[in-house]
Protein backbone atom coordinates (compact mmCIF):
# COMPACT_ATOMS: atom_id res chain seq x y z
CA UNK A 1 0.00 0.00 0.00
CA UNK A 2 0.92 3.20 -0.90
CA UNK A 3 2.15 5.99 1.88
CA UNK A 4 1.06 9.81 1.44
CA UNK A 5 4.31 11.65 2.63
CA UNK A 6 2.82 14.65 4.61
CA UNK A 7 6.28 16.16 5.85
CA UNK A 8 4.56 15.57 9.24
CA UNK A 9 6.15 12.70 10.45
CA UNK A 10 9.31 12.79 12.63
CA UNK A 11 10.98 10.64 15.43
CA UNK A 12 12.23 13.63 17.45
CA UNK A 13 10.10 14.87 19.58
CA UNK A 14 11.27 18.67 18.22
CA UNK A 15 9.18 17.71 15.08
CA UNK A 16 6.04 16.04 16.71
CA UNK A 17 2.90 17.82 16.52
CA UNK A 18 1.67 20.22 19.36
CA UNK A 19 -1.20 21.63 19.79
CA UNK A 20 -2.14 25.31 19.16
CA UNK A 21 -5.13 27.73 19.27
CA UNK A 22 -7.46 27.67 16.24
CA UNK A 23 -6.72 31.48 16.04
CA UNK A 24 -3.08 30.94 15.31
CA UNK A 25 -3.74 28.69 12.00
CA UNK A 26 -2.83 30.42 8.87
CA UNK A 27 -5.02 32.92 7.58
CA UNK A 28 -4.75 31.75 4.10
CA UNK A 29 -6.12 28.55 5.14
CA UNK A 30 -9.48 30.27 5.87
CA UNK A 31 -9.54 30.86 1.80
CA UNK A 32 -9.71 26.64 1.68
CA UNK A 33 -12.88 26.22 3.62
CA UNK A 34 -16.04 25.80 2.21
CA UNK A 35 -19.41 26.74 3.35
CA UNK A 36 -20.57 25.23 6.51
CA UNK A 37 -16.97 23.71 7.45
CA UNK A 38 -15.49 25.02 10.54
CA UNK A 39 -12.06 23.94 12.47
CA UNK A 40 -11.88 21.96 15.25
CA UNK A 41 -8.74 22.03 16.32
CA UNK A 42 -5.03 22.75 14.93
CA UNK A 43 -1.87 21.38 15.46
CA UNK A 44 1.69 22.50 14.36
CA UNK A 45 5.47 21.68 14.22
CA UNK A 46 8.42 24.24 13.78
CA UNK A 47 6.65 25.57 10.39
CA UNK A 48 4.58 22.89 9.21
CA UNK A 49 0.70 22.88 10.47
CA UNK A 50 -2.17 20.46 10.81
CA UNK A 51 -5.41 21.34 10.59
CA UNK A 52 -9.18 19.00 11.76
CA UNK A 53 -12.43 20.80 10.26
CA UNK A 54 -15.61 19.40 10.18
CA UNK A 55 -14.93 18.20 6.44
CA UNK A 56 -11.77 17.28 6.14
CA UNK A 57 -7.62 17.16 7.40
CA UNK A 58 -5.57 20.22 5.66
CA UNK A 59 -1.86 19.68 5.80
CA UNK A 60 0.37 22.53 5.34
CA UNK A 61 3.60 21.49 4.43
CA UNK A 62 6.12 24.85 4.18
CA UNK A 63 8.79 24.23 2.24
CA UNK A 64 12.41 25.49 1.14
CA UNK A 65 14.78 27.47 2.96
CA UNK A 66 12.80 30.64 2.74
CA UNK A 67 9.67 28.96 3.31
CA UNK A 68 7.79 31.10 0.75
CA UNK A 69 6.41 27.79 -1.05
CA UNK A 70 3.77 25.91 1.07
CA UNK A 71 1.56 22.98 0.00
CA UNK A 72 -1.86 22.58 0.79
CA UNK A 73 -3.03 19.46 0.83
CA UNK A 74 -7.00 18.30 1.89
CA UNK A 75 -8.02 14.78 2.89
CA UNK A 76 -11.80 14.30 3.33
CA UNK A 77 -12.82 12.02 5.86
CA UNK A 78 -15.40 10.90 3.45
CA UNK A 79 -12.86 8.86 1.86
CA UNK A 80 -11.16 7.11 5.24
CA UNK A 81 -11.25 3.58 5.37
CA UNK A 82 -10.32 3.07 8.75
CA UNK A 83 -7.95 4.54 11.56
CA UNK A 84 -6.03 3.82 14.79
CA UNK A 85 -4.14 6.05 17.37
CA UNK A 86 -1.00 4.70 19.04
CA UNK A 87 -0.29 5.88 22.34
CA UNK A 88 2.60 7.47 24.22
CA UNK A 89 4.32 4.79 26.60
CA UNK A 90 7.44 5.40 28.57
CA UNK A 91 9.74 5.07 26.33
CA UNK A 92 8.32 5.73 23.35
CA UNK A 93 7.10 9.39 24.32
CA UNK A 94 5.22 9.86 21.32
CA UNK A 95 1.59 9.14 19.86
CA UNK A 96 0.83 8.61 16.45
CA UNK A 97 -2.64 9.05 14.43
CA UNK A 98 -3.54 6.21 11.68
CA UNK A 99 -5.93 6.90 8.47
CA UNK A 100 -6.10 4.38 5.83
CA UNK A 101 -8.12 5.95 2.87
CA UNK A 102 -10.33 4.50 0.66
CA UNK A 103 -7.36 3.57 -2.38
CA UNK A 104 -5.29 1.77 -0.04
CA UNK A 105 -3.10 4.72 0.72
CA UNK A 106 -1.94 5.70 4.07
CA UNK A 107 -0.95 8.64 6.18
CA UNK A 108 0.17 8.98 9.91
CA UNK A 109 0.68 11.61 12.37
CA UNK A 110 3.08 11.96 15.48
CA UNK A 111 2.52 13.92 18.30
CA UNK A 112 4.12 15.26 21.39
CA UNK A 113 2.88 13.53 24.47
CA UNK A 114 1.00 15.68 25.50
CA UNK A 115 -1.37 15.80 22.95
CA UNK A 116 -4.99 14.01 23.63
CA UNK A 117 -4.68 11.41 20.88
CA UNK A 118 -8.24 9.71 22.22
CA UNK A 119 -9.41 13.46 21.92
CA UNK A 120 -8.19 13.10 18.26
CA UNK A 121 -9.98 9.75 17.81
CA UNK A 122 -13.24 10.96 19.07
CA UNK A 123 -12.91 13.51 16.92
CA UNK A 124 -12.22 11.55 13.39
CA UNK A 125 -15.23 9.12 14.65
CA UNK A 126 -17.91 11.66 14.67
CA UNK A 127 -17.08 12.52 11.38
CA UNK A 128 -16.15 9.12 10.06
CA UNK A 129 -18.19 6.62 11.18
Amino acid sequence: MPVIGSGIVGDSNTFNLKQINISKVRKEVLDFLVAGEDLIQAFETIRDQVIFTSKRIIVVNVQGITGKKKSYISYPYSKVQYFGVETAGMLDIDSELILAFNDGSKLSFDFRSNVDIIQISKCIADFVL
